[in-house]
């Protein structure tokens, strides 16, 4: 199917904090692709969270389920030759771990969307950090819950530092030689 679709699919993996700039970057991606006529599908925690997720809390065990199946849901994607994109928290070593085994290392550019928590905590608009630091969301990732930061992503954003659309194009500058079809 890659052949039809003239691209190289991969799962561009988008892990960092919450508010960190992985959906925003995500759709930024999703974008610049299509535009240049990629076929291209994005995953995030909103939209899983509302179907493929639902029965899911925020327990470590229902994080693992989460992200073992956005994997597996994945791995079907670039199977059929469609690159995807997918903007999860993924908050440690052993979560990204699972990604790749069940996508394959040579199938997966993990991405570290790396923003300082007061940044993000700033950019936080449905108040999420508050109501963790009040006690009132219990294992919230960079509150009461860990993230790992990740050790050798195969790129590191940093949003804070530049603005969207910078960001967008830094990534898009990596990606690009992995996906396009050497003719």
């Amino acid at each position: 199917m890659e052949q039809k679709f003239e691209q190289n699919a991969k799962v561009i993996w988008l892990t960092g904090l919450p508010c960190s700039g992985k959906t925003t970057l995500g759709i930024g991606l999703y974008k610049a692709l299509l535009k240049l006529g990629f076929m291209v599908r994005m995953l995030d925690g909103d939209i899983t969270r509302r179907g493929l997720c639902n029965n899911l809390g925020f327990s470590d065990a229902d994080r693992n389920e989460n992200i073992r199946r956005v994997a597996e849901v994945s791995k079907l994607f670039i199977e059929t030759g469609i690159i995807t994109i997918n903007a999860f928290i993924t908050p440690t070593l052993e979560l990204r771990e699972l990604a790749q085994e069940i996508i394959g290392s040579d199938k997966l550019i993990q991405v570290y969307v790396n923003s300082p928590v007061e940044v993000c905590e700033a950019r936080d608009v449905k108040g999420m950090y508050a109501k963790a630091r009040r006690g009132e969301l219990s294992n919230f990732t960079g509150v009461s819950a860990p993230f790992d930061n990740p050790v050798e992503p195969d790129v590191e954003i940093n949003t804070h530092l530049n603005t969207p659309e910078n960001n967008v194009q830094q990534l898009l500058e990596y990606v690009l030689p992995l996906i396009s079809k050497s003719t």
